[in-house]
């Protein structure tokens, strides 16, 4: 069961995250509040109980659709009333070609048109209009006039393509194509197979094949609450999942999401009787024309709602919103959702990029840091105050050492930068010891307000480290898997009777809660780890992924729905002979990858 939130409420409550459940999820406006530890762990069997920053969600009837909320406010109206639809990519730049002069002069005179063909005309206004002009009697017979001759109008010139002023080159593309292999909860399209009916819930590790090597070719992804962002070889952004506000970057609209119930139903699991949206469950390029000609993206990063990209001479662009604990937030100061591609302004020579829930964190060429995004759980590293929270959309630097950063990663509600020296460096929420703070750990007003080292993590040589929701993991330079903060839904990966008590807090009733220490997962040599809302995936130096932590939705990709104590390999026929590399962890759903090899395709699929 999923671990409710603890009763004593913090003033640094965090916007519910965005995790799947059946059914298309819908926004919590109201969002987990800090929480101390007075209470006790609850039961993690009922299904209306979810981890803390996990979104409720309701089950769609069969048939319906689970396009975008924008999607589904649409009404089917009349036949006689066309929907308005947005022009497609291509159809914003086609223009009808220029007309000869030798076409000029030699115009036919423009007939004038019958009282009749007046009023069909102006049929678009109202049904009505269309009812009266059908039944309209003909026009009396009036002697032919000549009409006068009409100049023909000269077409409009095309619009010259957007050309990008190009910089110098600091970043460099990645070139290495993968395998995507997914699984978890797929009833909003974030596993990006399609509309097929086994699209939905994916119990173990299964090879995307809509994101092929050999075809597609994706070299890096990025994994968000209900959406997920692709980088290709040939410098396409693929997206797919949760369009709300816009994350995905492009129109999903979709007039084919309801089904006639008296249909006849197949019995296909390749059918497409799943209800998805397709154009937000098959992954999908954002249309080039949405950037400058010549733009060249070596990264992708994906919250909540938002999504970014970055460029190889350090630009950075980014489409969707922020949300706060009251609901939307804004883009921008002055963009409350952007639902296309647009330049952040304040930002340049980026090197790495990375996101939070509702906060984003850029690692500059010259080592500065700069965040933006939601404040509230101080996630940002500088005071936002009610007044002003606006302030948090503008990017800014912050309290970290001047230009001395090697790398930013990323909680849903707190965030890390480690420096030139290794040290680590955290801040933002803290509610459950997730930033490695144990000072106030668990305790009403438990935030650390600005950058502050984590003395527990001092020379240990970190190579990687990621948050969820109230945990993080991170792996040393000597292959350890540390782990930290919430415990009580098992996000540690260890048995929780072997931990030191004294590293534990407990709650009233003596339950665990809070793992203190960055504490090793034993049994693992680790190259990289991922954290999801409330569990982790482990690559070990074998190549091989370990899991562990909330499985109600089978993210774990150990075909179970039982919460996972104790980390555990993962092991089937889609992944069994690969050498994985890779882990990216949403609200409910996984993804892992492995380097294609020369022969450019994985003929198993784990079902």
């Amino acid at each position: 069961m999923a671990p409710k939130k603890a009763a004593n409420a913090s003033k640094a409550k965090a916007p519910a995250s965005k995790a799947l459940a059946p059914g298309r999820v819908k926004k919590n406006t109201a969002a987990p509040k800090a929480t101390s530890t007075a209470k006790a762990a609850p039961k993690r069997k009922t299904s209306s109980s979810e981890p803390a920053a996990r979104k409720t969600t309701t089950v769609a009837p069969k048939g319906a659709s689970k396009a975008s909320s924008s999607t589904n406010k649409k009404v089917a109206t009349a036949a006689a009333k066309p929907a308005a639809h947005k022009a497609s990519a291509s159809s914003k730049t086609a223009v009808a070609p220029k007309a000869s002069a030798s076409s000029k002069t030699a115009a036919a005179p423009v007939a004038k048109p019958t009282a009749n063909e007046s009023k069909k005309r102006k049929t678009a206004v109202t049904d009505e209009a269309a009812d009266e002009t059908e039944n309209a009697a003909p026009p009396t017979k009036k002697a032919r006039v000549a009409a006068p001759k009409a100049p023909v109008a000269a077409p409009k010139a095309p619009k010259a393509p957007k050309v990008a002023k190009k910089g110098p080159v600091i970043n460099e593309a990645p070139k290495q194509r993968l395998h995507v292999y997914v699984f978890g909860e797929g009833s909003s399209g974030e596993l990006g197979l399609g509309t097929a009916k086994n699209a939905i819930d994916v119990k173990r590790p299964r090879l995307n094949p809509h994101l092929t090597a050999d075809t597609v070719g994706v070299v890096q992804i990025a994994t968000g609450g209900m959406h997920v962002a692709a980088l290709t070889y040939d410098n396409k952004i693929l997206t797919w999942g949760v369009n709300d506000q816009g994350a995905l970057g492009r129109d999903t609209t979709w007039e084919g999401g309801l089904k006639d119930m008296d249909a006849n139903d197949t019995d296909s699991d390749a059918g497409s009787d799943s209800g998805l949206n397709p154009k937000e469950s098959t992954p999908t390029a954002i249309p080039s024309d949405s950037f400058p000609t010549g733009t060249v993206f070596v990264e992708v990063a994906a919250g909540d709602s938002t999504t970014f990209a970055l460029t190889d001479e350090g630009l950075v662009y980014g489409w969707g919103t922020f949300r706060s604990n009251e609901g939307i937030l804004g883009f921008t100061v002055d963009t409350h959702v952007q639902t296309t591609p647009a330049l952040v302004s304040g930002v340049k020579k980026i090197k790495h990029l990375v996101c939070g829930a509702n906060h984003v964190l850029a690692l500059t060429q010259k080592g500065a840091v700069y965040a933006w995004g939601a404040g509230q759980q101080n996630q940002l590293g500088r005071r936002v105050v009610e007044r002003t929270r606006m302030n948090g959309l503008v990017p800014r630097e912050f309290g970290l050492p001047k230009n001395k950063i090697t790398y930013v990663k990323c909680g849903a509600y707190h965030s890390f930068a480690i420096d030139t020296k290794g040290q680590v460096w955290t801040w933002g929420l803290n509610n459950y010891g997730e930033t490695g703070i144990t000072e106030g750990a668990g305790e009403d007003k438990a935030v650390v307000l600005a950058p502050t080292v984590v003395k527990s993590l001092q020379g240990k040589e970190l190579v990687n480290i990621d948050g969820g929701a109230h945990h993080s993991v991170a792996v040393t330079k000597d292959g350890e898997c540390l782990v930290w903060g919430r415990i009580d839904g098992f996000q540690s990966g260890i048995k929780i009777s072997s931990l030191p008590k004294e590293d534990i807090v407990f709650d009233e009733r003596d339950h665990p809660r809070i793992l203190k220490k960055p504490t090793p997962v034993p049994g693992i040599k680790a190259t990289f780890a991922a954290a999801g809302s409330d569990h982790c995936i482990c690559i070990a130096e074998d190549g091989k992924a370990w899991s562990w932590g909330f499985s109600a939705n089978y993210q774990t990709g150990l075909g179970t729905d039982d919460d996972v104590e104790v980390a555990t390999m993962i092991d089937n026929t889609a992944v069994k002979t690969k050498v994985l590399n890779w882990a990216g962890a949403g609200g409910q759903y996984s993804i892992l990858t492995a380097l294609a090899g020369e022969e450019g395709e994985a003929l198993t699929n784990g079902l």
